[in-house]
Parts: C-alpha cells; structure tokens; sequence
C-alpha cells in the first residue's frame, strides 16, 4: 500500500481560483451616480423636446422649429422639427427610466451630432460654443456604453439585463450614422 508523503502533496497543482462573475457586480454608489446622471440628462433632453413638439418651456412648437429647421438647411422642416422633438423627448425619458438604455442613449448622440453641426464650431464656449451639446453627446454615449445601473427598467428585460458593451456600441454608432444620413440630406 502506497501512501502519498507530504513531499508529494506539496508538488499537487493548485486548484485553479474560481471564475470571475461575467459581469462585475456593480456598488450602490456606482448605481445611484448613473440614476442621477440618466434622470438629469434624460430630463434635460425630454424638456428640450417638448420644446419642439409643445412649445414649452419658451419653445418654438412645431412651426416656429420648423422654420428654424428649414433656414438650417434640412428639407421638411416641419417634419424635421417633429422627429427631432420625438427622438429627444423620447431618448431623454427612456434615459430616465433606464429603459432600451443603449437606443435612448443613442437617439441623444444622433440628435446632438445635428446640433452640433447646425450651431457649427465658432468657438468651444457659449455664446457660440458647441460645449453644452459635446457634454451632452458623451453622457448619453457613456450612458448607452456602460448601462443604466440597477436602478433601471432595462433590468427586466433579458436581453439588457446584463448589459454587454457591444449593445452600447452597435447603438451609438447606429445613432451617428443615422445623424450622419440627416446631415447629407441637409442644404
């Protein structure tokens, strides 16, 4: 009878450690610091919106933006003055509820490149600045990068719930080429 000496067991390989989680659990912190940023950026892109769909806030409504519009150049301006204000006040409330997270994130980023374009680069900050609309651009493509945190809608839904960088990507970069597209259609 052979009898393993403590020699022996010494030389065994080590257990391997146990597999990293796939997605790293996320902090409260890290949880309530994306809520803040969705509820403040998605409720600032909602009320810019409505400005164009309602007139709130001292908007335009839908006339008075989309005469804005056409002097900007896009054909339709009405039409244009509608999308806008749908892809902004939609994008801005699914921010806020963490819902369709990467699509909402990127209806911002689509909406702000056209912002940026019409208000052009005079200078980096206001009254000709382009730095309000470049803050916003990269919270919602960080937003739709990273996920919406715990506190969100995109929790329940199976295919978000572990949000995987490749959402927030595929989407962003959706959202540019579809500004993109609006910008080549534009005089």
């Amino acid at each position: 009878m052979t009898s393993s000496s403590p020699a022996a067991t010494a030389r065994a390989v080590p257990a391997a450690p146990p597999a990293a989680p796939a997605v790293a659990p996320s902090t409260p912190a890290h949880d309530v610091g994306l809520l803040l940023l969705r509820v403040v950026l998605g409720l600032t892109m909602a009320a810019h919106g409505s400005q164009k769909l309602f007139g709130w806030f001292g908007g335009g409504g839908i006339s008075g933006t989309g005469k804005f519009f056409t002097a900007s150049g896009y054909p339709a301006g009405d039409t244009m003055a509608v999308i806008a204000g749908l892809t902004e006040t939609l994008g801005g409330l699914g921010l806020v509820a963490g819902l369709l997270t990467p699509l909402a994130g990127a209806a911002v980023v689509g909406t702000m490149i056209n912002a940026m374009a019409v208000h052009g680069a005079g200078s980096f900050f206001a009254p000709q600045g382009i730095e309000y609309e470049i803050l916003l651009t990269t919270g919602a493509a960080a937003l739709a990068l990273t996920g919406p945190g715990r506190y969100a809608a995109d929790r329940f839904l199976p295919v978000l719930r572990g949000h995987r960088l490749a959402h927030g990507a595929l989407a962003v970069a959706l959202g540019a080429v579809i500004a993109g597209v609006l910008l080549l259609v534009r005089n």
